[in-house]
């Protein structure tokens, strides 16, 4: 029936699918990059205190993009949630870089927030269900590789151009990712699964002779997942998470993705600021962000290999355990090349395994509530990416020495290590 369609290979949807996440990233670091000016710029009398609350307010605002992103991918699709939320952060950080005072940019940093948000539930989703199945893990870390590539590509630019140019143009910069939406709108499928959860089944196998799905596994995945809804009288997104057979699993994700977001937002506000009152001038402090993000990214590909092969519990515990070892080490007097390899290992055992629980929760969930799963449990752990940056901040302000920052991040780690073990297996 539709043998004459030119087909496309689903790592065209990973591609679009990553440079969304490359915005995300890019975003989570410029905050990070430019903490160090803000405290410095003239009339703003900006405190360490308050620059962890503003770091704070972002974070606030994605916790609110991410509750309402969940349910509004199960029930309007990926494709146009991801639009229009790369078209409102980019608008949200040409308001950044207008900023006149730090309640001004609190604010604008809050809005951005919702949008970054709003896209992550529908990427992670959209890369699961276009992934074959035996390497879903392996697209979906390809995917999230877009937060570090964001981060990186931030960093450099931190390098390059925040001693001579200031603040302002590495927000304004940001503006510029409205430029992909064309593309987004021509070359960006919806969800085959999504669709045919909607009774959609000309468009649904259309998409799936397209890009070459097994159609009818899927049909099966949907109707045994019928079956399941039936047991909760036809429950989809929240109603479902929180029926007898997915509560656990929702909670226990929820405080996994706390303690992992707790670490990766306080890290990547204040390290920078960290390795300046260590002594390290501004743009070797730069260096460790970019450091980090490299880390990240070896820990994203890397872990996403092993999980597709040995399951992703068996990988997140050894990464927790090497972010933790990492931690120990930044907390000490170090050698540069070995406090190096620290903030490399941190990378790994934090964004690195944050990708791998947004796998996890993916593939754990069926299609009429993973958004909702995605987006909940992440919303929930926005919690943690609230409390990091004020901390790191509380204690930057504070008389305690340095390696109290580490230490503060080092027990949700081990927390979370212990916890991943409890999530019960997918029926």
């Amino acid at each position: 029936m539709h043998q004459n369609l030119p087909t496309r290979s689903s790592l065209s949807v990973v591609i679009l699918c990553f440079l969304t996440l490359v915005a995300d990233g890019y975003d989570l670091i410029v905050y990070g990059a430019t903490i160090p000016r803000l405290l410095e710029e003239p009339g703003w009398g900006l405190s360490p205190t308050a620059a962890g609350m503003i770091g704070s307010w972002t974070l606030v605002g994605m916790m609110v993009g991410l509750a309402a992103a969940g349910p509004l991918t199960d029930r309007v699709g990926r494709r146009n949630l991801i639009m229009i939320g790369v078209l409102w952060f980019s608008l949200g950080s040409i308001v950044c870089a207008l900023a006149t005072s730090p309640m001004f940019l609190g604010t604008a940093r809050f809005l951005t927030g919702i949008g970054l948000g709003g896209v992550v539930p529908s990427a992670v989703a959209l890369t699961v269900e276009y992934a074959p199945r035996n390497r879903r893990q392996w697209y979906n870390a390809l995917t999230l590789t877009g937060y570090s590539v964001g981060g990186i590509i931030c960093a450099f630019i931190a390098i390059a151009l925040l001693q001579s140019h200031g603040w302002r143009t590495l927000y304004a910069l940001g503006g510029f990712y409205a430029l992909i939406l064309p593309v987004m709108y021509v070359a960006l499928p919806e969800s085959v699964n999504f669709l045919v959860d909607r009774g959609r089944m000309d468009e649904a196998r259309k998409l799936a002779a397209r890009y070459s799905l097994d159609f009818d596994q899927i049909l099966r995945e949907q109707e045994a997942q019928r079956r399941s809804q039936d047991k909760v009288a036809g429950a989809r997104g929240y109603r479902l998470l929180l029926s007898a057979d997915f509560r656990a699993s929702t909670m226990l994700f929820a405080f996994v993705a706390f303690c992992v977001q707790l670490i990766v937002y306080g890290l990547n506000a204040w390290l920078p600021q960290l390795m300046r009152k260590a002594g390290y001038p501004l743009g070797s402090s730069l260096q460790f962000l970019l450091v980090m993000q490299l880390g990240a990214v070896v820990g994203m590909l890397g872990g996403s290999w092993l999980a597709d092969r040995l399951g992703s519990k068996r990988v997140i515990i050894p990464f927790f355990a090497i972010g933790v070892l990492s931690l120990v080490a930044l907390s000490q007097k170090l050698e540069f090349e070995w406090l190096m390899l620290a903030v490399f290992g941190a990378g790994i055992g934090s964004i690195g395994t944050s990708s791998l629980v947004y796998g996890y929760i993916a593939t754990h969930f069926p299609t009429s509530c993973r958004g909702s799963a995605l987006g909940a449990s992440q919303a929930l752990g926005r919690f943690g990416s609230v409390l990091g940056p004020l901390i790191g901040g509380w204690i930057v302000g504070s008389n305690l020495g340095m390696h109290w920052n580490f230490y503060a991040f080092i027990v949700p780690a081990v927390m979370a290590a212990v916890f991943v073990p409890l999530i019960p297996k997918t029926r």
